[in-house]
């Protein structure tokens, strides 16, 4: 049943039906889609997803936000409009992202890896040259005078749009295969590729020339000098045959040098001048989810339109640009869950593209392909509009994260070849040291502790984990963590606080990166953990520098938020694996630490010649502290604990400059 690794096979192999049926038939995707989203309703599948170690990845959950971002705004300006019928028909696309977290829960559980993204779109490119070449046999011109084009149960557009994002990441696959020394799937991927590019040419689709070269941007990169040259030569090949072989295009280019343009053309500009219209007279908030629609009615019953019956035909639903139609009826909110939609996935995968693992860096640049293939489609054609590519950005968005954590938690499986030494300082830590002790142990050669007075059983704890336990006095953060680097004798050295604790995860990567380093140091993310909440966003998506080189590093001499400082042209990089931080016990301890901490500060910048000389500062500092943590580090995603995160760190910055601008002022009143 779902349970056995049969199950697991039989849903990857659904997703990939799903990708390979997109071209043939739009309903198998739908209905892969969700089945796939149904499976994740099963209690068997989550429970085992669990006991296998997965946690939430902080990856996943920002993808989750750039799916629900834009259907949320579009519920909201639904309720504004009081229900409007036609509104609700055209949720129906946008809504299948909420599907997105069912579907990558079932498709992390099911493995899914780089190999079924490979054969997802070898099947998908042949379905696609099956639909282009049955097109061109039994199809005919939609109306005389007009060239045949492939699409015959498609929307030609849709059909060489998706062909040609499939023959991009078919020649990443290509790359992928050939990096591994397999010549036969790459020369498979090629003449696949080849394929799915005839068939988008055959489709006559005019936005194929804008997408492109962004498309093939964004695989440069991982090619040699070499395959640079040939991919561009490839590249103007293509153009040059779509210039060519597109009657529609010299159609263009014809009225241009006529000096007029054609009609679809001239239709485009016109509708194009009503959205942006609609959005000049209602930025915030956009003219309403009909504004457009009306406008465009509007504007035929004027007699300002060209061509006014082949308008409202083809473009009163939409004005065939993804960021127009969501500024003309949304406002900057709608163009902003747009941009969003876009940009998150682009900037989630990027990271990963020039990963030394080939499937991660495979997976990575499909991840890349998908939002900027989309980004460009959508210049010239609403395609967040249309339910084949909502569901197909949605599926293939969903096997890209999947993907991505199933290949990067199977990369990490080499050993370090360094020796670590763990270095930690204590005050009264006997809740923390021994499970934060416990957890280095996998990294670790040698832990040295150094303890500053504790009346608790802090020390006869850490000496169950190590011999090196040194007792000494107070001095500050800074000065502590010097002496206890200086005792350190390994080549590299790891600097965590008694109340964080490496996760396994974070364990193996940092073994399987200091195999052979490639940088001088790295930071790991944090993920605060308090209330039973584990927060992946606020001030808990920092990643502070805790692993480094010991040649020539030492602390600074602060007494509160002390630095490590790396000798100058060393490099670091920031891990994946997270370093959970048990920040404290509860409510009112938090506020004791937020006292302690802000007070300190207050008399470290002092002691650096700073001043305060009205409280309106303070103020001020607490407010954007707030703005910062909960809406652009995104901390609302971690839902009430992120808001309660917020709210103290806010009060922490407050008390830090208060205690500043006190500290210039009578104690007792005048002197």
């Amino acid at each position: 049943m779902i349970s056995s690794a049969r199950g697991q096979q039989l849903l990857a192999g659904l997703a990939v039906a799903g990708l390979a049926g997109s071209l043939l038939y739009s309903s198998l995707l739908s209905a892969a889609v969700f089945l796939l989203a149904l499976a994740a309703a099963l209690p068997a599948l989550r429970r085992r997803l669990h006991a296998s170690g997965w946690e939430r990845p902080r990856e996943l959950r920002l993808l989750h936000f750039a799916c629900w971002f834009p259907v949320a705004v579009f519920l909201c300006f639904w309720l504004a409009s009081g229900f409007d019928y036609r509104a609700l028909k055209e949720l129906d696309g946008p809504a299948r992202l909420l599907l997105f977290w069912p579907l990558v829960l079932t498709l992390c559980w099911s493995t899914l890896g780089a190999r079924h993204l490979f054969a997802g779109f070898a099947l998908m490119a042949l379905g696609a040259t099956v639909h282009a070449a049955v097109s061109m046999w039994l199809g005919g011109p939609p109306s005389p005078g007009e060239p045949l084009r492939a699409g015959l149960w498609l929307n030609p557009i849709t059909l060489g749009n998706l062909s040609l994002l499939a023959a991009a990441v078919l020649l990443s696959a290509a790359l992928y295969w050939q990096r591994l020394q397999q010549p036969r799937y790459t020369g498979l991927a090629l003449a696949l590729a080849a394929a799915a590019l005839v068939a988008a040419l055959l489709t006559q689709t005019r936005s194929n020339l804008l997408a492109l070269p962004l498309l093939l941007a964004v695989l440069l990169p991982l090619m040699g000098a070499r395959q640079r040259v040939l991919a561009v030569l490839a590249g103007l090949a293509f153009l040059a045959l779509t210039v060519a072989g597109n009657d529609r295009f010299l159609e263009t280019v014809t009225s241009l040098q006529a000096g007029e343009f054609d009609v679809q053309t001239a239709s485009r500009l016109a509708i194009w001048q009503i959205a942006w219209g609609e959005f000049v007279g209602h930025p915030w908030l956009g003219g309403g989810l009909n504004a457009y629609h009306d406008a465009v009615q509007a504007a035929a019953v004027a007699g300002t339109l060209p061509q006014p019956d082949f308008v409202l035909d083809c473009c009163t639903s939409h004005a065939h640009n993804d960021l127009l139609q969501s500024l003309a009826t949304r406002g900057l909110l709608g163009g902003l869950s747009w941009l969003l939609l876009l940009v998150i996935p682009a900037t989630v995968f990027a990271r990963h593209l020039r990963a030394p693992e080939p499937a991660v860096a495979f997976v990575a640049s499909v991840g890349v392909l998908l939002p900027v293939g989309y980004a460009a489609f959508g210049l010239t054609e609403a395609v967040f509009s249309r339910s084949l590519f909502i569901t197909f950005y949605l599926l293939t968005l969903a096997a890209c994260g999947a993907a991505l954590v199933t290949e990067l938690r199977r990369a990490c499986q080499r050993q370090r070849s360094v020796r670590v030494s763990v270095i930690v300082i204590t005050k009264n830590e006997e809740e923390h040291i021994g499970a934060c002790l416990a957890s280095v142990g996998g990294v670790a050669d040698e832990i040295i502790v150094v303890d500053s007075g504790s009346g608790d059983a802090t020390v006869a704890i850490a000496r169950e984990h190590t011999s090196h336990v040194i007792e000494t006095d107070w001095p500050g953060f800074g000065i502590q963590k010097q002496r206890a680097l200086e005792r350190a004798s390994g080549d590299w050295v790891l600097s965590i606080d008694a109340d964080e604790r490496l996760t396994p995860g974070l364990v193996a990567e940092i073994n399987h990166v200091l195999a052979a380093p490639t940088v001088d140091a790295y930071c790991l993310p944090w993920a605060v953990t308090i209330y039973g909440t584990r927060l992946d966003f606020g001030r808990s998506g920092r990643a502070p520098l805790r692993l480094f080189r010991r040649a020539g590093v030492r602390f600074s001499d602060a007494l509160v938020h002390e630095k490590i400082l790396l000798p100058e042209g060393r490099r670091v990089r920031t891990l994946r694996g997270r370093l959970l931080h048990f920040t404290h016990r509860d409510f009112g301890h938090a506020l004791q630490k937020g006292a302690q901490y802000a007070w300190l500060g207050a008399q470290e910048k002092h002691r650096q010649g700073k001043r305060v000389r009205s409280l309106l500062y303070p103020s001020a500092r607490g407010v954007l502290t707030f703005v910062h943590v909960y809406l652009l580090r995104l901390g609302f995603l971690d839902g009430q604990v992120g808001f309660l995160s917020a709210v103290l760190y806010a009060q922490v910055s407050f008390n830090k400059y208060a205690g500043l601008w006190t500290r210039d002022r009578p104690r007792y009143g005048a002197d």
